[in-house]
């Protein structure tokens, strides 16, 4: 393996990409240690650290979890990628009604780079409006430097603002100059920096003489983050690589005196289609209740109509985090989710038009509609489980932390969807690497060959 890993640094190209990759993911990192003009940094994080046990500071954590953002300390580029991300998802959907943008998204690459553009400038107005957001949300809690108070916010968004599009210039510079795909490194980046910090809270708190004090850990408590971590590693593989392998076969052509075609082919489905994008939308909408509820019992109080205010504050409860409610209500959007990026990705008419054209077909079916519909029932089977292993792995954090008095975020970094997402992209990763190193007559990875997917 060691030698392997040397390959690596053997060719010049490939060198130069990673290198060039990690200074970037440097400068990153780097870029949080810069505070938003006229705010108070220190108090933020006071503000923070109160609320880290509470609905809203483990909704905050979702939301910096997919973004890559620190909003808890009040940096530049405290929204993260999660702007461009919206942006990306935006225009995605809106490729689907709009014809002008399912043109450009047929014109390969001259239209995808259009579709980037288009990105580009939608993501400034998100950014603008998130800033607003954090900002005012800053002033009110009088977190501003005296004296800073008339410029603190207008300083705030666009500083906020320039940090979000400089990542997302960081992102496509690693996409054209280093290797993997840029935002997604950004994402695991911000993950993979808070996972020592897990680490570090669980050695802690660890109390291997088993003693049951509050706050502590104990011998079976390690074993099982332990065994929960590999458990999670290896299932976000499996599930990460699985596919469903349809055979294909080409029809036989005649030219001239020679028979052509006849050969048997697969094609690959893969198993969760969407990636973490349903557990992404399901967060995401999973956000607003608390924050709505929260403000309607404070505003039913305020007007002294305490019945509403309590039944306002019920519902809260019921949809916070860790609550029954809120994590049916969690897998349920997963589901949807995932059959809905699933029907947006994947279309099984145009795939099967495709293979038609090309004088392929699968056996025992008819081109065209029949071969359309096959696609589409196996489809929705194997999202099925997909989609059951993405909620499976999304509600484990909140077991662990609400059965075994775990932190929620060191549940959240020892397992679950960050974890996912840093299976992800790493497997991304590797494979970019190890296609580099075949292509030049070095060695992958395993003994057995490339790296290649799993099949069910």
């Amino acid at each position: 393996m060691l030698r392997r890993i040397t390959n690596i640094f053997k060719i010049p190209d490939l060198r130069n990409k990673i290198l060039f990759t990690l200074a970037m993911l440097a400068i990153y990192r780097i870029g949080f240690a810069i505070p938003i003009p006229g705010f108070d940094a220190g108090k933020i994080q006071e503000m923070a650290a109160s609320r880290a046990g509470g609905a809203l500071g483990q909704v905050a954590a979702y939301l910096q979890m997919f973004s890559g953002g620190t909003l808890d300390k009040s940096s530049l580029f405290g929204l993260g990628i999660m702007p461009y991300i919206t942006a990306s998802i935006i225009l995605m959907l809106l490729g689907e009604v709009l014809p002008a943008l399912r043109k450009l998204r047929q014109e390969g690459q001259v239209g995808y780079k259009k579709i980037q553009e288009y990105t580009r400038y939608l993501t400034v107005p998100i950014c603008v409006i998130q800033a607003i957001m954090y900002t005012r949300m800053l002033g009110n809690n009088q977190f501003v430097y005296e004296g800073m108070e008339a410029w603190a916010m207008f300083m705030g968004v666009v500083g906020m603002t320039a940090g979000t599009v400089f990542l997302m210039w960081v992102g496509e510079q690693i996409d054209e100059y280093g290797i993997g795909n840029g935002i997604s490194l950004l994402i695991m980046a911000g993950i993979v920096a808070n996972m020592p910090w897990a680490i570090k809270e669980v050695w802690d708190k660890m109390d291997l003489r088993g003693g049951n004090q509050a706050g502590t850990y104990g011998p079976t408590v390690v074993v099982f983050l332990i065994v929960a971590f590999v458990f999670v590693v290896a299932g976000s593989i499996l599930i990460t690589q699985g596919q469903r392998r349809i055979p294909i076969q080409q029809a036989k052509q005649m030219r001239g005196r020679k028979m052509y075609g006849g050969s048997r082919h697969y094609l690959p489905l893969r198993v969760n289609h969407g990636g973490v994008m349903p557990i992404i939308f399901a967060s995401s909408f999973m956000m607003f209740p608390p924050v709505i509820f929260s403000w309607l019992s404070r505003l039913f109080s305020s007007l002294g109509s305490d019945a509403w205010a309590e039944r306002m504050g019920s519902v809260y409860q019921a949809t916070s985090p860790g609550a029954y409610t809120y994590e049916v209500l969690y897998i349920i959007l997963i589901f949807l989710f995932a059959y809905f990026w699933t029907t947006v990705q994947f279309q099984p008419k145009d795939m099967a038009k495709k293979l038609r054209d090309s004088g392929s077909f699968i056996p025992g079916l008819r081109p065209g509609h029949r071969t359309a519909e096959y696609l589409e029932t196996v489809m929705a089977r194997i999202t099925f489980f997909g989609a059951s292993f993405l909620a499976f792995i999304s509600v484990t954090p909140t077991v662990i932390s609400q059965s075994m008095g775990v932190s929620f975020q060191v549940a959240s970094f020892l397992g679950g969807t960050g974890l996912l997402i840093v299976v992800s992209v790493s497997l991304d990763l590797v494979q970019r690497i190890e296609s580099s190193l075949i292509m030049r007559n070095y060695e992958g990875f395993s003994d057995s060959g490339r790296i290649k997917g799993a099949y069910t």
